[in-house]
């Protein structure tokens, strides 16, 4: 037998795990690691943890498998997006990462959008925002900020590129993670050029990886010390991935145009492959090649999702019995007697763009309990996703389904809900883990197993349930949706009057 590991490394920990080419998992291992978090929104990590990270994991997924690591022929990594580092000549880190979430270069964004360069379409089709957590505003934050570390870097990447340099010994990046964060477009020719020159950034373009490697491609094989520190052969193909929510598109099979992968957890993204390139006001992409070659990906995004419900839990001391609620909420009607929920509770990504709005509880009674207020979150995150396919569809792109991943896959009634609201199937993939599964996928076509990640997909991703809008739900929620259009317009005037000085000057979050 041959066997692939497959890497996720995300934002609190790393996970490795052994499959076979039919796409199941013999093994996995997890090991965490530390978020320095400081004021200014500031949020670091230390690049040798991940490598750390990646050894022990590694090793432990390969123990958990009892399998003969001579028989493994790939690894494929999948990691957070836009976690910028800033490397030596020996590929160490000169200072701690800037994690995706770091939005100290709120400034920078600002002046990355000032000069309208042709790139900034992927950018809500030119009107921004452009993201502080984005990679060209850290750059310049580099610059500006500490100058000393941006001319001593030889290498300016992420966290997927510098595992790619710690495991082959070479300078290179991933497709995927330069078309969505770095303004970097097949269409267009390669790098955002007259963008980065525009911010007097000119350094940044020989700083860059000069290798553009797409998800699947082979990067190389093992240098002898990553070898061993991963209990592996040399012989093994590093072959590339991504970040990690786009790399999960293909762990949950969302490849032909017109599918919409709806990645879900303390938020929700919404990621779509057409075959044409979509910009529009409101929505980020479409990024061409970024996951599928000839195929664009359209973004969309809500800050707060299963955040609210954890905000919920807070509420009520920690009390909240997940079960009982479900059970109880999945009585009510639509419509919870009359409660609608604004989600908007950091704001709103995408289609308002409007980082001060935000959330609401309308219609409430005394009459309402726990079950009402619980049930009309799900209902208003679910108008939320709603939105966002409304606007992908005056876009041009209509998606004929919705295929879930991440936490709220263990809740039917969130399921039932979703394609309710929506109006077209909901489906579940048999695993959650589509980072892994997506990396296994692209692994496997790397090492010869699959002619294309399609073919990779049709065996490796397992079908699992399928939930199908109910028609008298739908049609009530059409018109409770109609409600919650409304609350948007009416209340962005209150929340910005109520919002503290300091919140109206603050970059918005996009992830």
């Amino acid at each position: 037998m041959a066997y692939v590991v497959a890497v996720d490394g995300g934002t609190e920990s790393l996970r490795a795990g052994i499959y076979d080419p039919s796409g199941a998992c013999l093994g996995q291992a997890t090991h965490s690691y530390e978020t320095m978090f400081s004021a200014g929104a500031r949020a670091e990590q230390n690049p040798e943890d991940w490598w750390s990270a990646l050894g022990h994991a590694t090793k432990g997924a390969l123990a958990k498998a009892g399998i003969d690591p001579a028989a493994v022929e790939a690894i494929c990594l999948t990691t957070t997006s836009c976690t910028v580092v800033a490397l030596d000549e020996e590929g160490n880190a000169l200072r701690p990462a800037l994690l995706w979430m770091d939005v100290r270069a709120g400034e920078e964004a600002r002046d990355v959008l000032a000069t309208g360069d042709a790139a900034l379409a992927v950018n809500g089709g030119g009107q921004g925002p452009v993201s502080a957590e984005w990679m060209i505003p850290k750059s310049l934050w580099l610059k500006r900020h500490e100058p000393h570390v941006f001319e001593r870097a030889a290498t300016i990447g992420e966290y997927q590129d510098f595992m790619t340099l710690r495991l082959t010994g070479r300078r290179v990046a991933s497709l995927n993670n330069a078309s969505i964060r770095w303004h970097y477009s097949t269409a267009r020719g390669g790098f955002a050029a007259s963008l980065v020159r525009a911010l007097g950034l000119d350094a940044l373009l020989d700083k860059w990886p000069a290798a553009i490697v797409p998800p699947g491609g082979v990067v190389g094989t093992l240098t002898g010390r990553a070898a061993a520190h991963l209990g592996l052969h040399t012989g093994v193909k590093l072959v590339q991935g991504g970040a990690d929510a786009l790399i999960g598109m293909i762990g949950l099979g969302v490849a032909k145009p017109g599918q919409l992968a709806l990645i879900t957890g303390s938020s929700h993204l919404q990621f779509g492959v057409s075959e044409r390139a979509v910009h529009h006001p409101g929505l980020w992409g479409s990024y061409p090649d970024a996951v599928y070659p000839g195929r664009h990906v359209i973004e969309g995004g809500q800050t707060s999702t299963g955040s609210i419900l954890q905000w919920l839990k807070r509420l009520m001391n920690g009390t909240m019995d997940l079960d009982a609620l479900n059970m109880a909420a999945a009585r009510l009607e639509p419509g919870c007697d009359g409660l609608v929920v604004q989600d908007h509770f950091q704001g709103n990504r995408t289609p308002y763009v409007d980082p001060l709005s935000r959330g609401a509880i309308v219609g409430l009674t005394l009459a309402h309990g726990p079950e009402h207020v619980f049930r009309a979150v799900i209902e208003g995150i679910s108008f939320g996703t709603r939105a966002i396919l409304d606007e992908m569809a005056a876009a041009g792109f209509r998606a004929a389904e919705l295929t879930v991943g991440g936490g709220a896959t263990a809740s039917e009634l969130w399921l039932q809900i979703h394609a309710d609201t929506a109006g077209i199937p909901v489906c579940v993939p048999a695993s959650s883990a589509a980072p892994s599964v997506g990396a296994a996928v692209l692994a496997a076509h790397g090492a010869g197993h699959f002619a294309s990640i399609d073919d990779g997909i049709a065996a490796m991703v397992k079908p699992g349930r399928r939930i199908e809008p109910r028609a008298r739900e739908s049609a009530r929620y059409d018109e409770i949706y109609r409600g919650y259009r409304a609350l948007y317009p009416a209340l962005k005037d209150v929340a910005r009057a109520a919002a503290p000085a300091a919140a109206k000057t603050r970059e918005p979050v996009e992830a």
